[in-house]
């Protein structure tokens, strides 16, 4: 047998591949094998989601997992298997089809493409009397990412510093919130218009997020940063464990009465707005002496002071490690004397010093006092815990909501006036007012794995239209493609019929408040 005969003959013995049209990658896959996204699979000759559809259901307890389960049989409860967490519903609990304890999500649906589509399942149920449609399609997405709001004072980088992650740029730092610094990552320009590497390391770093999980981040001209929704922030190593209760003279407005008569002067250091109690306007409504203090710093009103050091992972975000460098000489003209006390403190109660000024009118430190222990303690107790959150954020395309209806702008109207709700894996998403359907969805509030991504590379979310069936038809829906549930459970989509019922967050389904 020659070379070219048996280079036949082992392509004879190949398992048959078939084409996978879910995405623009368009796979051929191998029988019993996936597709580059691991969400397809040749199963028998037949493309199907690797994945079941999820629905959620409110009479499940949080943790609670039933799958698989059909309508074939349907005895008015929640019938087949508990893969995790307790036995089946009992029967006598009203059923699935009253449209009032479920909701279809778009997790494990498929996807609309290519474009002329309609999505994978418009479903039709009885909402208090109101026929309701609920449109689920996964969707790619290229233009998305995530705006990451980080709870900690350090400082992290200086504004519009590249963030990077495994070395490649995936985003950008952005204007820092009130005890928060901000982070925008992924977007189209880093999915698509750098290298093949900045893409796939975009794509991955969204993907991670917004699946709650962890992402080591380095920005340039900062820090490292862990970063996962629910989770304290981890910069250079160190665990966050307080978000600031304020800026430093929000500090001396909310706890100047607790320190009156305990110290003669309070400063509260903050990168951003530094507080001096005696000339705060909160300690002169208490009648707070002149100590002759003086601040290096820029002066805004009195006892607000700005850039009084450099940002830093010190002191209230700055880079102080001894405080003591932003005081200036005392004046005794206005108050300075030996033995008058001073308490320095952070903007989190992190960093805490008390001084009294010897007799060259230097601050010496001294061990703190124990009357002003609760103070400390008060500013401590009311910092809320350090955490990480991830909103997901895209701009919904003409190929997706043409899945939806063959008029796709009218579409986009019904949404931004607020007759279709929209959410991505059943939570609630806001809406940009302005033209196209630009949401922005919390990544807790969905189930754990919502995401998944193709190698164009691209994100792929779940989304759910929700409307009254007249609006649905008035926007030139596909009404010849609307289902009951029922049906769904039995005979399932294109993509299979494997289906999962879990408990939504909190209990709450999407369309109670519609």
């Amino acid at each position: 047998m020659n070379r070219k005969t048996a280079d036949k003959g082992k392509q004879r013995d190949r398992p048959a591949r078939i084409r996978c049209e879910a995405c623009p990658v368009r796979c051929y896959v191998a029988e019993g094998q996936t597709g580059a996204c691991d969400r397809y699979a040749n199963i028998g000759g037949r493309i199907l989601r690797c994945d079941p559809l999820t629905i959620l259901d409110r009479r499940l307890r949080a943790g609670d997992e039933i799958r698989p389960f059909t309508a074939a049989g349907w005895d008015g409860g929640l019938g087949g298997a508990a893969a995790s967490g307790p036995a089946p519903l009992p029967p006598a609990l009203p059923g699935i089809g009253n449209g009032c304890n479920s909701f279809v999500t778009a997790i494990g649906a498929g996807t609309t493409y290519p474009d002329f589509k309609p999505a994978p399942f418009i479903v039709s149920q009885q909402l208090e009397g109101i026929d309701m449609i609920t449109v689920v399609t996964e969707a790619i997405f290229s233009y998305c990412g995530v705006k990451v709001k980080i709870d900690t004072d350090r400082h992290l980088g200086p504004e519009a510093a590249t963030v990077r992650a495994d070395g490649q740029a995936v985003g950008h730092v952005t204007t820092a919130e009130y005890g928060s610094q901000m982070l925008s990552l992924g977007g189209v320009d880093h999915l698509t218009g750098g290298s093949k590497a900045e893409g796939r390391a975009t794509c991955r770093t969204l993907l991670t997020l917004c699946n709650r999980g962890a992402v080591e981040l380095e920005i340039d001209g900062g820090a490292r940063v862990t970063v996962q929704a629910g989770h304290p922030p981890i910069v250079n190593g160190t665990r966050e464990e307080r978000m600031r209760v304020g800026c430093g003279s929000a500090a001396i407005g909310m706890f100047a009465t607790g320190w009156k008569g305990l110290v003669d002067e309070v400063v509260v250091v903050d990168d951003h707005i530094t507080g001096v109690v005696s000339e705060h306007q909160a300690g002169r409504v208490l009648g707070w002496e002149s100590t002759g203090i003086r601040i290096r710093g820029h002066r805004s009103t009195p006892g607000r002071y700005f850039r009084v050091a450099a940002p830093g992972q010190g002191w209230g975000g700055t880079d102080l490690e001894d405080p003591r460098a932003i005081l200036g000489p005392w004046n005794p003209a206005r108050g300075a004397r030996p033995g008058l006390s001073l308490l320095m403190i952070s903007t989190t109660g992190e960093h805490h010093a008390y001084y009294e000024l010897n007799e060259a009118l230097e601050p010496v430190e001294k061990p703190l006092p124990g009357a002003l222990v609760p103070s400390v303690q008060l500013i401590a107790e009311n910092c809320e815990p350090a955490l990480c959150s991830v909103l997901f954020m895209g701009g919904a395309g003409g190929s997706l909501r043409a899945g939806v209806t063959r008029n796709p702008v009218r579409l986009t109207r019904s949404v931004q006036t607020g007759k279709t709700r929209i959410t991505v894996g059943g939570a609630e998403a806001w809406v940009w007012p302005g033209g196209g359907i630009t949401l922005m969805a919390d990544v807790l509030a969905m189930p754990e794995y919502a995401f998944g991504d193709v190698p164009t590379p691209a994100l792929v979310a779940p989304l759910e239209f929700t409307l009254p069936r007249d609006e649905y038809e008035r926007l030139g829906g596909h009404a010849d493609r609307i289902r009951s549930l029922e049906d769904i459970l039995e005979r399932g989509g294109e993509y299979g019929n494997k289906t999962r019922a879990i408990a939504p967050l909190g209990g709450h389904l999407p369309w109670q408040d519609t």
